[in-house]
């Protein structure tokens, strides 16, 4: 049980780490839902790469940073079959906890009909506003 929780650990990552790293520039974020989803909204600064499309890679992704994929929130596993993929083909692949649920309700910067906003923090997520 114990190689199980060190795995888990080892491949996922929380959106305040995730955040952190893409505002560092080591990781970038790769958004996994169907193009109705990411019109709704998406991760600011992420790239689409539906779940759906994953037949041929683009070669634009980089391989020199670590790859978070996210899709809808915790009952979604879209992000799941993108992050197979990839792994597949050698990347460094997190999957990010919670999804763009989460990402939202920490109030982190998203993309909505081409504006990008803060939305307020869930107080039942976080009890302080992320930047």
């Amino acid at each position: 049980m114990l190689a199980f929780v060190d795995a888990k650990l080892a491949y996922e990552i929380d959106v305040v780490a995730a955040a952190d790293a893409q505002a560092s520039g080591s990781a970038v974020i790769i958004d996994s839902r169907k193009r109705q989803s990411w019109d709704h909204g998406h991760i600011a600064g992420a790239l689409h790469l539906p779940a759906a499309s994953l037949a041929a890679l683009p070669q634009t992704l980089p391989r020199d940073r670590c790859l978070v994929v996210y899709g809808w929130g915790p009952g979604c596993n879209g992000a799941t079959y993108t992050a197979r993929r990839l792994l597949t083909e050698g990347f460094d692949v997190r999957e990010l906890i919670g999804g763009y649920e989460y990402w939202v309700r920490n109030g982190f910067a998203i993309v909505t009909a081409g504006t990008t906003s803060r939305p307020g923090p869930d107080p039942l997520v976080t009890a302080e506003p992320h930047r």
